[in-house]
């Protein structure tokens, strides 16, 4: 493997990197992250499986996907803000080892407590990758290529999460539930060679990291999700306010601590700026009506419809593979025309396949649901490129790191939200639940798309 060596003045990387240390990269980071968007996918298909073979029921073999989820939730601003301290490279390098060494773990769990603790530490070390891939790539692109930079990086987040499900029904058909974590390790190794040789150093800011803030960053989003979680399964009234009230304090002690800071851990000098509040709230609901679709669908195409597992990850497929034509076409078209325009239209278009697909005949034919998933991806690729360019162009560049990990918590909070609110629907709407999931998507997504064409005038304002 040959690359030009890492640029020795870090300020270098904010006009970007010579495209041939760019290409070397972009294959790290775009490795690394396919691997974490899809195990935030798989384990759901394989959760199954996975407790039948550990002895164990589904109300505890579920935990082997939340305790993921919490990690990277918990975990994503404070190696953000860690990031701006220490440099993005050595924070991404330092969650690719983990993630490899702890999918490792995750393919010689022996138990149901030990699988667990392995995803836990997945899940920090996904994190570490997710917070800062953003602000790397600002690093690595010029300005005025970094809406095609960023429509790669959302193509392979996309896509992963959309073909997990199909990934992990081929895997399973072949081989045993432990190889859908062991294939992370030779990929893993793959992408720390490439990034040893190739990361460029990013700028340090002065203010050093604050640990007590991380902690109670870490806390509150943790207990956030958890009683989101909960709440959408029925848990006592008094669990989830309980919950809900400990983040909230932990959340007000973590705003008086960083009064002041430069650089606040929960980023509320960025959201006082419209371009950016308004990006991440579209982020919310676009990733909360993907959320409703992907948990909503497979229940949808099997219990409704009486198709299989493999059917179903092939009729969820052409919303990826339109995702995957539409991302790098959205993200270089940021780099010309307003964000808020081109979100706006991705997100009415998401709505009006959501709508769609909620209204279905009652026995649709396959080139019914594959026209009108092909639509919701339309959308969502049209959308997700410009949105994310938004975010990380309208932060400073020393606030990067707050930035990309912005990026991710938004995402992960807008998939968690959906995932909860498709157990709601389920519980109010009994079979039904997911034609009622879809139709609550179609609405997200056009709350979205008020929020994204707002940008407009916030854009003209700045």
């Amino acid at each position: 493997m040959t690359a030009a060596p890492p640029p020795a003045d870090p300020s270098a990387a904010l006009g970007g990197v010579p495209l041939t240390q760019r290409r070397w990269v972009v294959a790290t980071t775009t490795i690394a992250v396919v691997m974490a968007s899809l195990d935030t996918a798989i384990a759901n298909t394989a959760l199954p499986t996975i407790a039948r073979d550990l002895l164990t029921d589904a109300a505890n073999a579920v935990w082997i996907v939340n305790v993921y989820q919490l990690a990277m939730v918990a975990t994503l601003l404070p190696f953000a803000s860690l990031g701006e301290s220490i440099g993005h490279e050595r924070v991404y390098l330092g969650g690719l080892i983990l993630f490899t060494v702890a999918s490792l773990a995750c393919a010689l769990a022996w138990s149901l407590p030990s699988l667990m603790a392995a995803r836990m530490l997945q899940g920090v070390g996904a994190s570490g990758i997710m917070s800062v891939n953003a602000a790397i790539v600002r690093h690595v692109y010029p300005k005025n290529l970094l809406g095609q930079g960023i429509g790669r990086t959302a193509l392979a987040v996309g896509v992963a999460f959309a073909l997990g499900p199909t990934v992990a029904s081929a895997v399973l058909s072949v081989a045993h539930w432990p190889w859908l974590f062991a294939i992370n390790v030779p990929c893993g190794v793959v992408a720390i060679a490439i990034a040893l040789r190739t990361m460029p150093k990013t700028p340090r800011a002065e203010h050093r990291f604050d640990l007590v803030g991380g902690t109670l960053v870490a806390g509150a989003f943790a207990l956030l999700i958890l009683a989101i979680g909960e709440g959408a399964h029925w848990a006592h009234p008094l669990t989830v306010a309980l919950e809900l009230a400990a983040a909230a304090v932990l959340a007000f002690i973590l705003i008086r601590r960083q009064a002041g800071h430069p650089a606040p851990m929960l980023p509320l000098d960025l959201f006082r700026r419209p371009m950016f509040a308004l990006s991440a709230a579209t982020s919310v609901c676009s990733f909360a009506t993907q959320g409703l679709a992907f948990v909503a669908l497979p229940f949808y195409f099997q219990e409704v419809l009486g198709r299989s597992a493999v059917d179903t990850g092939l009729l969820m497929t052409p919303w990826s593979i339109v995702v995957a034509v539409m991302a790098p076409v959205a993200g270089r078209l940021s780099d010309r025309y307003p964000v808020g325009l081109l979100g706006g239209i991705g997100l009415i278009t998401l709505g009006l396949g959501m709508a769609l697909l909620a209204t279905l005949p009652a026995d649709p034919s396959v080139a019914d649901i594959v026209w009108r998933m092909g639509i919701c991806g339309a959308g969502f690729g049209f959308f997700q490129s410009p949105n994310i360019r938004a975010i990380m162009s309208s932060a400073p560049p020393g606030r990067s790191g707050s930035a990309s990990g912005m990026v991710a918590t938004s995402r992960l909070m807008g998939q968690t939200i959906g995932a909860a609110l498709v157990a709601l629907c389920f519980a109010l709407a009994g079979h039904s639940g997911s034609i009622l999931a879809l139709g609550l998507g179609a609405g997200f997504a056009l709350v979205g798309s008020g929020a994204s064409l707002l940008r407009l005038k916030a854009g003209r304002a700045a």
